[in-house]
């Protein structure tokens, strides 16, 4: 039997329509939906399928993503069995593989990432947040130079560790433009401003972290499958650590980069669930001994039983 881990995308992968082929040809996508939507009071279909702009509000992105991610998870379980050695997701995405790792009931998380998305909101309301792409440059350049701005009262932080050459920042807005010539003077390629009004996985998050922490005592599971932590890149499988580490995932960077380096060797395949296919280009040049296969429709489940079947 192969080995494989199940990986989840985080938020950026939303896209009006996403899960629409599950929808239409799967009941448990259907049914999926259906109580989602009764759990939340906020009608999923019209969310995932229609054109809105709440989409791309945190609130309701970090939701949608979830319940996309893991309706593409448990279709791929009902025709396939086997169990993964490990579960990994990006950011947003640990909660959907905390999910499959049978640490959280799926509705139980739904609620759970709205409420994480409005304590991001708030905790950024008001003071302008942004994040930053830097291409090109290597992260001990990056890390120094935010250190340095630091000190010159710079509100700027590595928040998302992605790819060798690509790294992502997180920040006040302001601060973060006044430096795009710092940092392509240092070398970088590009450094560009996301159109985002929060800062993930930073210092401006920290109100949020004991908002979220009475929630994560009620619905977190004492004990489930390895989760590789995006805080340490470590596997960790009990209710204690999950709570830790998950409140410190709203302040610290998002170790994605190492985890897939530090765990490739013990799969033989990795298999992204959820809209688009961000995760596997990420692997491809993070580590290309290592395929990622990806279920975000039909077409693409029959495309990885075959490569599991063979």
């Amino acid at each position: 039997m192969k080995k494989v881990a199940f990986i989840f995308p985080g938020q950026g992968s939303q896209a009006i329509g996403m899960g629409k082929d599950f929808f239409d040809n799967s009941k448990i996508a259907k049914e999926m939906i259906s109580k989602a939507s009764k759990r939340m009071g906020i009608n999923f279909e019209e969310l995932l399928f229609e054109q809105n702009d709440d989409l791309n509000k945190t609130q309701f992105t970090q939701p949608a993503i979830l319940l996309v991610s893991l309706i593409a998870n448990h279709i791929f379980k009902n025709k396939f069995d086997i169990k993964p050695e490990f579960v990994l997701g990006h950011s947003l995405g640990e909660f959907s593989a905390l999910v499959d790792a049978g640490a959280l009931d799926y509705l139980d998380a739904i609620e759970l990432v709205h409420k994480r998305g409005l304590f991001m909101n708030d905790a950024c309301d008001g003071i302008q947040a942004g994040m930053m792409a830097i291409v090109g440059l290597d992260d001990q350049s990056i890390e120094n130079i935010c250190k340095e701005e630091r000190k010159n009262e710079k509100q700027i932080w590595t928040a998302n560790y992605n790819m060798d050459g690509q790294l992502v920042l997180a920040g006040i807005k302001q601060d973060l433009e006044s430096l795009t010539d710092v940092f392509t003077k240092a070398g970088a390629k590009r450094a560009i401003v996301l159109n985002m009004s929060i800062a993930s996985h930073c210092e401006l998050l920290r109100s949020a972290v004991e908002n979220l922490r009475p929630y994560l005592e009620e619905y977190l599971k004492d004990e489930f499958l390895p989760v590789i932590s995006n805080v340490t890149a470590k596997a960790y499988t009990t209710k204690d650590e999950a709570i830790d580490l998950l409140t410190a995932q709203l302040i610290s960077p998002v170790k994605y980069k190492h985890s897939i380096l530090s765990k490739s060797s013990e799969v033989d395949f990795f298999i992204e669930f959820g809209n688009g296919s961000v995760l596997k280009g990420l692997n491809r040049k993070i580590d290309k001994s290592t395929p990622t296969l990806n279920v975000n429709n039909f077409e693409s489940l029959e495309k990885t039983l075959e490569v599991l079947n063979a």
